[in-house]
């Protein structure tokens, strides 16, 4: 690991498709990252799966254990703070989670639209492609932003774009979205790591 890795905790929900694209991207393209702990809202899921086989440190926080906001903010980010982490990346995380004030612009989601359209509550999966479909919207993509207190609100650190298709699907968009999410979110990663060199 180089001067400038990341340490990083990731919070999912599901398949845990981001989180193995990040192990990709630092296997196979040298992302400066050491993932110390992966935060998952169920036990059940793929992403949990995923931490297990590659050695990552999981914890599951389920929202419904802990109703007050502040109490569910502090046992998502206890771990992180106990692992050290710099950075958290939410990867497909589902619920609403308060950000602490030592972690204001330490947290980082993905949103699969150009931010600020389609984003806000409810606006999440294919509900957001379904949305681009039904106002016949030409161009979609993703943006990689950082995270506040409000739902798809932070300063975005980057935006990629593709076509909406004639043809297309909420099914067939949300795979041509995820290709780009797979290049956004290293591209934002590096971006963020460059920058505490």
């Amino acid at each position: 690991m180089t001067d400038h890795c990341l340490k990083i905790g990731v919070f999912l929900s599901g398949s845990g498709r981001t989180l193995q694209n990040l192990i990709h991207h630092r296997d196979q393209h040298g992302l400066p990252i050491d993932i110390r702990v992966v935060i998952s809202s169920r036990r059940d899921v793929r992403g949990v799966e995923i931490a297990h086989d590659n050695g990552i440190d999981v914890r599951v926080v389920r929202k419904s254990d802990y109703p007050n906001p502040d109490e569910h903010s502090r046992q998502m980010f206890d771990p992180c703070r106990e692992a050290g982490v710099d950075l958290v990346v939410m990867a497909g995380y589902l619920n609403h989670v308060l950000i602490p004030a030592d972690f204001e612009n330490r947290v980082i989601n993905i949103h699969p639209s150009l931010l600020p359209a389609f984003g806000g509550p409810g606006m999440y999966g294919s509900r957001v492609h379904q949305a681009i479909l039904d106002r016949c919207v030409k161009i979609t993509g993703c943006t990689v932003h950082y995270v506040d207190n409000e739902y798809d609100n932070g300063p975005i650190i980057v935006q990629r774009s593709c076509e909406v298709r004639s043809d297309d699907t909420a099914d067939t968009l949300a795979a041509r979205v995820f290709e780009q999410e797979c290049i956004a979110m290293p591209e934002a990663i590096r971006l963020i790591a460059d920058a505490k060199r």
